[in-house]
């Protein structure tokens, strides 16, 4: 792991996309170990669900193996909550954007600091509702038009609603159905760098999306306090890879994939936008620091 003192998570943002009711803000503080998403951003649990899709950034500061982390978690509240829901993930390709806009006027800047604010969003993790049944439109939609410009990392939420054989037939049907309608998710078979790479990235491929269940609550089983769901058939412990997939998410986030997920983006996303950018404008003119936007973090 890298140290704090270069600030290997200072921006690795990582939006997060779906309706109402999945438990995904419980689930990110789990993830997380910290209360980093909605309710401790001043949200009340009886708030109203926003008219429209907001984008909402809360920074903090964790511990990973003795080695402290900074965090950008931003929330979408309002995705996908709405009647008419057309072009509702337009707010959050403009967030991404934007973010690499910033870096790239950085870039461009005749005095640039030797170490560029970057709040550009490293990956998306899209909550897909355990229906057992198929994606909906809107899934689609919003996975194919930002797998582009964001890595992609689709989990499955509230994964303890479905029996283990309903879970993995699902699994299996919405991988059918993300390869059917061309969208690449992370990590992409075409960035593999070797066999090695392929073949370990191969058995992750073949476990997505993560079938994951959240919880801020603890129990007693084994002697044990551990984080879990109570039901009528007993504790569904959070971190018992028997139960679910969180810990396998968590390790793909935090240790074995925390690197690759910036590197991705800094070669493969934040390069397209740049050259795009670039040619539109026949090079960006350097400019001076005092036209230079401030980061937000």
């Amino acid at each position: 792991m890298e140290k704090w003192s270069r600030s290997f998570l200072s921006a690795h943002h990582r939006p997060l996309s779906k309706s109402s009711g999945l438990g995904k803000s419980t689930l990110v503080n789990t993830l997380f170990k910290s209360q980093v998403s909605r309710r401790s951003a001043g949200w009340a649990r009886d708030e109203k669900i926003p008219k429209t899709v907001e984008v909402k950034a809360v920074s903090h500061v964790l511990e990973e193996g003795g080695v402290k982390m900074k965090l950008t978690v931003i929330d979408t509240p309002g995705f996908g909550d709405q009647i008419n829901n057309d072009n509702c993930w337009e707010p959050i390709s403009k967030y991404i954007n934007e973010q690499y806009e910033k870096f790239l006027k950085e870039e461009v800047n005749i005095t640039r600091k030797k170490r560029i604010p970057d709040t550009r969003v490293h990956c998306c993790l899209y909550f897909i509702s355990p229906t057992g049944h198929s994606l909906r439109q809107l899934d689609v939609e919003f996975m194919k038009r930002l797998s582009h410009s964001v890595n992609i990392i689709p989990v499955i939420a509230k994964a303890d609603t479905m029996t283990i054989e309903e879970r993995q037939e699902f699994k299996q049907r919405v991988r059918k159905e993300l390869e059917m309608g061309g969208i690449e998710f992370y990590p992409q078979k075409e960035f593999d760098e070797d066999m090695e790479d392929k073949n370990d990235n191969d058995k992750i491929r073949e476990a997505m999306p993560f079938a994951v269940v959240g919880s801020d609550k603890e129990y007693q089983v084994n002697g044990k306090r551990v984080l879990g769901r109570k039901t009528q058939w007993g504790i569904v412990e959070v971190e018992n890879p028997n139960h679910c997939e969180f810990a396998q998410l968590r390790d793909f986030l935090i240790r074995s994939h925390l690197q690759d997920l910036k590197e991705v983006t800094h070669n493969i996303h934040y390069e397209s936008y740049r050259a795009k950018r670039l040619n539109e404008n026949g090079g960006l003119h350097p400019i001076s620091c005092n036209d230079t936007q401030e980061s937000n973090l």
